[in-house]
């Protein structure tokens, strides 16, 4: 099939959603749709959304895009505040952008919180109060751990979902916790916005864990290899703070550990290796509870893979 654009009838155009654990082939998947499909990607990992993170969240380098746009990959600064919602509005106006011009988004992306606010909204949480944030801000400087411990007595569901590092998302959960009354996961489920003019058909990759992992502790060799320290040394010489969130992330906060000799090269990698693996386990968990998903198994950069992902985006349309 060569290029085509498949608006629907009812006048819903054709949302493809690539998903999936990091480093299953999602990337090159979204890729290969686009071309053959006369479409542009839509970005939704929360990484690859900042400017100068490029070697440690795999960010497809432009050359190998192979001409194809992307939207939402390096729009922001790094020490700016982003939150889900201000992912939804750009999104969203990205999304209606490239439909207007007759073209298919190409959603593509690991972080699962993005993508279901993106499609089901999210509900208007209660302003940010800066007397409790300070409060919770010195909580966790004097006992790191300890507000993820709070969290899971004041709202387990959260603090399951909410890694205990991640203190901007614990801070918040708490914050909404204490002003509301009631937990952040029962205020989002009330009043959403659904995305509204598209059809999504969502295209999960499900390779197997063993082949994975491999996969994953390799990349994780060459990330390091291809500069990972020296890319984190130049950002935070050109001024972006240690405590920008993408320096939370797993192999930037290896690579900051390295640079202060809390770390050797050889632990920065094994670390990063662990925490990788362990990602991907929570992201399998996260996808395999959205809704709809078309499983396909094996990686995103196989032939036979691509060829069933155009397959069943080709059979969506013909209905």
């Amino acid at each position: 099939m060569g290029r085509r654009t498949l608006a629907l009838s009812s006048h819903l155009t054709l949302l493809p959603i690539v998903l999936g654990p990091t480093g299953s082939g999602k990337s090159e998947l979204a890729i290969h749709l686009a071309q053959r499909l006369g479409g542009e990607i839509v970005n939704y990992d929360s990484l690859q959304i900042y400017r100068g993170f490029d070697i440690g969240t795999a960010k497809v380098p432009e050359p190998e895009r192979r001409g194809v746009p992307h939207h939402l990959t390096d729009a922001i600064e790094p020490g700016r505040l982003f939150t889900a919602g201000d992912y939804v509005r750009q999104a969203r106006a990205s999304l209606q952008e490239i439909a207007a011009r007759q073209r298919i988004p190409v959603l593509v992306g690991g972080t699962g919180l993005y993508l279901r606010a993106l499609l089901e909204g999210l509900s208007q949480g209660p302003p940010r109060d800066p007397a409790i944030r300070a409060r919770l801000e010195r909580r966790g400087e004097k006992r790191p751990l300890s507000l993820h411990r709070i969290l899971s007595r004041l709202d387990a569901a959260a603090a399951a979902r909410i890694h205990s590092n991640d203190k901007k998302k614990i801070i918040r959960a708490l914050e909404v916790r204490l002003l509301e009354g009631r937990p952040i996961s029962e205020l989002f489920s009330l009043g959403r916005d659904p995305l509204t003019g598209f059809r999504p058909i969502k295209l999960g990759l499900n390779p197997p864990r063993e082949v994975l992992n491999r996969r994953l502790d390799a990349r994780t060799v060459r990330i390091f290899e291809a500069g990972l320290l020296e890319e984190a040394r130049a950002l935070l010489a050109n001024g972006v703070s240690r405590q920008a969130k993408p320096f939370e992330s797993i192999g930037y906060k290896q690579a900051l550990l390295a640079l202060e000799g809390r770390f050797t090269l050889e632990q920065a990698v094994r670390s990063t290796q662990l925490e990788t693996r362990r990602y991907a386990k929570r992201q399998t968990t996260w996808f395999r509870k959205e809704p709809g998903v078309q499983w396909l198994e094996g990686f995103g950069d196989h032939p036979e893979v691509q060829a069933r992902a155009l397959a069943l985006v080709e059979r969506e349309f013909a209905f």
